[in-house]
């Protein structure tokens, strides 16, 4: 990747760091929450998808208005509308409370998600693009490592309630920054005019696109896989394997370390192999291993060191399949890329929140749910990757 470009793809993601700090930071938390303000596990896992189900939906907003407005001032709005999220949360005397903060909270954090993705397409396309994204995720994944550990290390010189002031002041970081350090890369004579009806052309043309719709959905239920991941893992790790917040912490940043570092070399390897081959491949490697971790949690030997190797191994093909399908899914889009990205980045939040939805009545504290519902989403996005392997070379994303 070009110096040029190393600037925009820090700063953007620092910015969408964001919404991820505020689900890591939250993570070892979780069973305190829940003590202190009397709630179950179930309830405590629905203020994860009410923030997933609100961050979904927001992207069918920040996409059309990016591409109308410009790029900067939809991310000043969603990083407001966050902030007044977060503390809600600070302040919430019950669980109604939180709930609706983590909703506000999903409605400002999409800002930060589908908009920087349509900078990314201003700018490049390509394994550029490809390597951009992989940057973008690299500065994102200081939150599996260090969030969860700040989440504990708040938690035990104060309450739960310090990580949402801590989360407000990184949302005020996030402001001067887009003010300061973010160029806008949406000249106003390239600009498109908010139309109901141009974006319901946009969107039926998109979702009448088979490469784009099985691509998005490929990346959306490898994103779910996390996604129940993040929902379960925190009582499975304490109720389940008996670990501290601090110790889950650690646990929870090692399984994160597969999918953030192999991620960084999806670029190179789009570039000798072909995307297509690299998505298919890492697909079908995610698969194997977390059917073969369902598998071993069957047999009952699926403990704490199983199951941290069992998901490093299919996180760090899912760091290979995720950035490629997302280039890929845009690659075709340019003069839609925000609504291009906003419609995908809604399809991908509902599935995760739709798989933390029906496989919460079957989540009881333990491990092999949790790896059932991570199987299950691994096998659908593999059927995807060979659903696209199987298109048209036309139809599909550019793999030059």
């Amino acid at each position: 990747m070009s110096s040029s470009l190393m600037r925009p793809a820090l700063v953007l993601g620092l910015l969408s760091a964001v919404g991820p700090f505020a689900i890591d930071m939250y993570l070892p938390a979780m069973e305190s929450i829940g003590a202190d303000l009397g709630a179950s596990m179930p309830a405590m896992q629905a203020t994860i998808s009410s923030y997933f189900l609100a961050f979904g939906l927001a992207q069918l907003i920040y996409g059309p208005w990016a591409d109308q407005a410009g790029r900067k001032t939809p991310i000043y709005a969603g990083l407001v509308i966050f902030l007044i999220g977060t503390l809600i949360c600070t302040f919430a005397p019950n669980t109604e409370a939180l709930l609706a903060g983590r909703f506000v909270q999903g409605l400002g954090g999409a800002a930060v998600m589908v908009v920087p993705r349509a900078v990314i397409r201003d700018l490049t396309t390509g394994h550029d693009a490809t390597r951009m994204m992989a940057a973008i995720m690299l500065v994102i994944s200081v939150s599996p490592f260090l969030a969860p550990l700040a989440g504990a290390g708040l938690m035990a010189i104060g309450s739960w309630r310090a990580i949402f002031g801590v989360l407000a002041l990184a949302t005020l970081i996030s402001l001067a920054m887009t003010r300061f350090l973010l160029t806008e890369t949406l000249p106003p004579e390239q600009r498109q005019p908010v139309s109901m009806a141009a974006t319901l052309k946009g969107a039926k043309f998109l979702l009448t696109h088979r490469t784009f719709m099985a691509l998005t959905f490929l990346g959306g239920f490898g994103m779910a896989s996390f996604f129940v991941f993040l929902a379960s893992a925190p009582f499975v790790y304490g109720q389940d394997f008996g670990l501290s917040p601090t110790q889950f912490s650690l646990a929870f940043a090692v399984n994160a370390l597969g999918f953030f570092s192999s991620s960084q070399v999806a670029a190179r390897l789009g570039m000798r192999y072909g995307a297509r081959v690299v998505m298919v491949r890492a697909t079908l490697g995610f698969a194997a291993f977390a059917i073969a971790l369902f598998g071993l949690g069957l047999l009952g030997l699926a403990n704490l060191w199983v199951t941290m190797a069992g998901l490093f191994l299919a996180n760090a093909c899912l760091g290979l399949v995720i950035p490629t399908a997302m280039v890929m899914a845009l690659d075709e889009h340019g003069p839609i890329a925000g609504l291009a990205s906003s419609l995908g980045g809604t399809l991908q939040m509902l599935a995760g929140g739709v798989m933390i939805t029906a496989c919460g009545p079957f989540f009881d504290g333990t491990v092999l749910p949790m790896l059932a519902a991570i199987a299950l989403c691994a096998t659908i996005a593999l059927v995807l990757a060979l659903v696209v392997a199987r298109l048209p070379a036309q139809e599909a994303a550019a793999t030059a």
